[in-house]
């Protein structure tokens, strides 16, 4: 009796990831309601009164110098060894890789370019717009300041706002924004938000950043995510335009294909008869037997007449093959 092999769990895995991925129906692709337009502009306005407190040296900087005096990193100190492993999850080399290979699965199993492409569009906008404000303002950070209590502005820093914190927005925040349930998005939403708020604490808490720079950095980010349906129709258009191309390279190369590969076979052409005959060296030219000879009566002549032996035909017995012939008188 034979009986079929009971798989395990790791064999149902990969049973599942080789099943034919299937795209669905409806693919919700957030518009930019007025609600929305509301919150951007909420949010913008809240990052300009940010950089002008700063600028103007306002409360928001003697809050930060107090904080840098406390020094978080001595009095808990038992932590740091995990917030030193914990602001990784803002670096942006780190996230960037964890998160677009979550959203290249997504991309393979629903057939569409949309996440990969959202999350380009958004780590672009974030270098443009964060890089920018970085070297504008040029702020140094608590462990390169010169004067106490002063905003440390356009001094040749690159610290103002946070990019640990505007990094961890946007690229766990991605994943909220593509989510495809309510529910999802809910969940996702909080728990961006967590890791976010933590990673900006997290570097307050090593010296790294002023918390002026974090709260910019949590704005900067949130602008990014608030403001990415504007770029759905170029997302949509670029993602055509890319399976157009694919569609394209697949036309052309299904020939070869199909012939299995082999190589163009090159036809060269024959020369001309007329050229053959002037470049190649003249033969000989032979006279042609009588159309009505046979092979055995056709005798070569030459001017010295024929090249047959006398009398070889009439006594062929005198000459026995083999035999010394006598000599003549």
């Amino acid at each position: 009796m034979r009986t079929e092999p009971k798989l395990t769990r790791l064999d149902r895995v990969f049973a599942r990831l080789d099943r034919e991925p299937e795209r669905p129906a409806h693919i919700d692709v957030p518009k930019m309601s007025r609600h929305r337009i509301v919150l951007f502009a909420a949010t913008l306005a809240f990052y300009g009164a940010i950089v002008w407190a700063v600028v103007i040296t306002s409360w928001l900087v003697r809050l930060d110098w107090q904080v840098m005096f406390f020094r978080p990193y001595q009095q808990w100190s038992g932590i740091h060894w995990f917030v030193d492993y914990y602001v990784v999850l803002g670096q942006r080399g780190p996230t960037a890789v964890m998160v677009a290979a979550w959203l290249g699965w997504r991309s393979w199993r629903q057939h569409t370019l949309r996440p990969l492409l959202a999350l380009g569009v958004s780590l672009l906008l974030l270098n443009i717009t964060v890089g920018a404000a970085k070297y504008g303002m040029g702020r140094l950070g608590p462990h390169y300041a010169t004067v106490i209590g002063s905003n440390e502005m356009w001094r040749g820093g690159d610290i103002f706002p946070s990019g640990h914190t505007a990094n961890a927005v946007v690229t766990w925040g991605i994943l909220a924004y593509l989510a495809s349930g309510a529910r999802a998005q809910r969940w996702l939403s909080a728990v961006s938000a967590v890791t976010s708020l933590g990673v900006g604490m997290a570097t307050v808490y090593l010296g790294t950043h002023w918390l002026s720079d974090v709260l910019l950095g949590w704005t900067a980010g949130l602008l990014i995510l608030l403001g990415l349906p504007w770029f759905e129709p170029l997302i949509a258009r670029a993602e055509a335009t890319i399976f157009d191309l694919r569609d394209r390279w697949r036309v052309r190369s299904a020939p070869a294909a199909a012939s299995g590969g082999a190589p163009p076979v090159v036809v060269t052409p024959l020369p001309d008869r007329d050229d053959v005959a002037a470049h190649s060296p003249r033969a000989p030219a032979y006279l042609a037997p009588g159309p009505h000879t046979t092979r055995s009566e056709r005798t070569p002549i030459t001017p010295a007449g024929s090249r047959r032996p006398p009398h070889a035909e009439r006594h062929p017995e005198r000459h026995p093959r083999g035999s010394a012939s006598s000599a003549r008188p």
